[in-house]
């Protein structure tokens, strides 16, 4: 049976994307369409779930010191790949809770924080030896469960969801930092698009640190002067480093182009659409309105980028099936030459 793990990790980072997009959306103000993009996000998240029970079981040791079959080599990288889509898929979980909240269904946001909490716990222990862009992930997916954190905190008025997801996000750069000196440089200039998930990560991390200062008010008394202060220079420093990050990734694009298509080109629409959507909820954080404008500016160029690999993925799905059909009619071709 052929590894359907590549069509987890496109629908897991479709829906990351596309999530991600929605909550930029609406947090420029366009609520119907933030809505309308919401509801792909969803069947995005769907189907990564429908592609995820075709996935066989695999015998795969679980330490890197465990014995391992014959067979090991490939089911690890098999198990890895599974591993970063299913990371990939709680991220998205947390993005698309973070929309439904933002829309005013705070109910299903909490129940998808109560469903993608403990595989985090899972995931965050699972072993791997990944030096790739994936490497990352932990850390979106950790800093995205703090974006769901903080923001059903301001809905809900719940002051323990808000400490929580401020332990989230001090732990998401610890991770970042971690997965820094584990990724490959030369994936820079090899890397299939999951090379810009270090911006991508740096953007997350940003878009957390600004909804914990936008989560705090008088009813709730988040954080005092000296805690407010830490938390908005972190948050400003991250969305510079996320800024710095993007141009250098763009600029080793053209040294480096990658014309082919491939699932993990989604890694670099979530890395730019999560800048834009960072841009924008620190400048409604620290009142920053020239921020807002650039925010905005970014968030229309991303929504031309989801739009391109949309079609891109289309098109190559539709060029993959009909090969398909060609390569099926050559075998039973030869096949009849044979008889």
């Amino acid at each position: 049976m052929p590894d359907p793990s590549p069509s987890v990790m496109l629908w897991a980072m479709y829906a990351l994307t596309t999530g991600t997009l929605s909550v930029g959306l609406d947090s420029a103000g366009y609520e119907v369409l933030s809505g309308i993009i919401l509801v792909l996000a969803c069947a995005g998240w769907l189907g990564a779930v429908a592609q995820a029970l075709l996935l066989p079981p695999r015998p795969v040791p679980v330490s890197a010191s465990a014995p391992a079959p014959a067979s090991a080599p490939a089911s690890v990288s098999a198990w890895r790949r599974e591993t970063a889509a299913a990371l990939a898929w709680v991220a998205a979980t947390a993005l698309v809770g973070t929309g439904f909240s933002a829309a005013g269904l705070q109910r299903p946001a909490a129940a998808l924080l109560a469903l993608a909490t403990p595989l985090w716990a899972v995931l965050l222990v699972a072993a791997g030896r990944e030096r790739r862009g994936t490497v990352f992930l932990r850390c979106v997916a950790t800093q995205g469960l703090a974006v769901l954190g903080a923001t059903l905190a301001a809905a809900e008025s719940a002051a323990w969801l808000a400490h929580a997801a401020l332990t989230l996000f001090w732990l998401g750069l610890v991770l970042y930092c971690l997965a820094l000196f584990r990724f490959q440089p030369r994936q820079v200039a090899e890397g299939a698009g999951d090379h810009w998930l270090p911006g991508g990560a740096l953007a997350v991390s940003a878009l957390a640190g600004a909804r914990l200062l936008s989560a705090d008010s008088d009813r709730l008394y988040l954080w005092n002067d000296d805690d407010h202060a830490v938390l908005g220079r972190v948050t400003v420093t991250l969305l510079v480093l996320t800024a710095v990050a993007c141009v250098a990734l763009f600029t080793a694009e053209l040294f480096w182009p990658r014309r082919r298509y491939d699932v993990r080109r989604w890694a670099t629409v979530f890395s730019a659409v999560g800048t834009a959507a960072a841009a924008l909820a620190v400048a409604a954080a620290l009142d920053a309105p020239w921020l807002d404008a650039l925010g905005e500016a970014l968030l229309w160029i991303t929504v031309a980028g989801w739009l391109g690999c949309t079609a891109w993925t289309i098109t190559s799905a539709r060029a993959g099936g009909r090969t398909g059909r060609v390569r099926s009619g050559a075998r039973r071709f030869r096949s009849r030459a044979r008889r």
